[in-house]
């Protein structure tokens, strides 16, 4: 199994944003809002570029196996982790909740889900479709779990009308742009995808680095010890594997078969770090602490490439076997 480059990249940013944290400074030459505000608005246009209206349009026969994926993702995590809300008792507690509750609220990835679940030998047309749709809902719903919480949080003040315009203006209004040009521009976005993806891929390193360079600068990270990080693995791996298992549960309830409940596992269990980083410059841009709300996101994004893979190799291994 290959290693996503971007996890090291991940670390290394991370690292350079903790010795050289200027470049996000207030006084700063470089103007990195703009560039990050341009840079999310590119991904999403480039997006909508490579939705395609007729595999949108095939996929949309399996209902249940749509809902029990879109209903995992966007409801089934955030309860879970909502459970917890009333033990947090310190605003660091608090904070690291809002953190695993940011990811549990993310849409589902779609390039490695849909690579996963093809390694595993599942219902590859319907991860496409699912992964697509779960970006489309996600930059609907994702907010709108946030907004319960983050404008409770002591953590700043919010002004949530400006935040949903730039939501409507980065984000929507983009995707829906490429998603009419498709038609012209769909075949270029199609034949330069790995070049789109290292774009897509240099602009969250981009956002990232911002975010921890802010942290750092303003002492967030000396509350967290390295008990609060060992917490978060483990708060993030049980809740891909309790996800995980109701899923498999629900799937041979449904009586799906092998490939339909390999990608409702696979795709309802992946959250994206794409839309991740990207929703935090709409979503906390006021705030000093980003870097810890997404902690728990690229923690998970690691893990969940680690362990999806490992499974995924086993099961496509065990398929071959059966029909060699």
């Amino acid at each position: 199994m290959k290693i996503d480059k971007i996890v090291p990249a991940i670390a290394i940013v991370v690292v350079i944003a903790y010795f050289f944290p200027q470049a996000a400074a207030p006084g700063s030459p470089v103007p990195i809002d703009i560039i990050c505000s341009i840079g999310v608005s590119l991904i999403f246009f480039f997006y909508g570029l490579k939705l395609s209206p007729d595999k949108i349009k095939s996929g949309l026969r399996n209902w249940q196996l749509h809902l029990l994926i879109q209903t995992s993702t966007f409801i089934l995590f955030p309860l879970i982790i909502i459970c917890f809300y009333p033990w947090m008792q310190t605003e660091q507690q608090k904070l690291l909740w809002l953190g695993v509750f940011f990811l549990a609220a993310l849409p589902s990835t779609v390039s490695s889900s849909v690579v996963m679940v093809s390694i595993a030998k599942g219902n590859i047309p319907a991860s496409i479709f699912n992964a697509s749709l779960s970006g489309i809902i996600g930059i609907l719903v994702t907010p709108l779990w946030m907004g319960i919480f983050v404008s409770g949080s002591q953590a700043g003040d919010f002004d949530f009308g400006h935040i949903y315009l730039k939501l409507v203006t980065e984000i929507i209004v983009p995707v829906a742009l490429g998603f009419a040009l498709q038609k012209y521009w769909g075949a270029f976005a199609q034949k330069y995808s790995s070049t789109l993806s290292t774009f897509d891929k240099s602009v969250i390193l981009l956002i990232i680095y911002k975010s921890f360079a802010e942290s750092f600068e303003n002492r967030v990270f000396s509350t967290v010890g390295f008990e609060d990080l060992l917490i978060i693995v483990a708060i993030v791996i049980s809740l891909f594997f309790l996800v995980y298992g109701l899923i498999g549960y629900i799937s041979g309830l449904l009586r799906f078969n092998t490939e339909d409940k390999i990608t409702a596992q696979f795709c309802g269990t992946k959250k994206s770090l794409v839309h991740g980083t990207v929703f935090s410059t709409v979503l906390f841009g006021n705030m000093t602490a980003t870097g810890i709300i997404l902690l728990p996101l690229m923690l998970f994004h690691a893990i969940q490439i680690l362990l999806i893979g490992v499974i995924a190799g086993k099961l496509g291994k065990r398929t071959e076997s059966i029909h060699p």
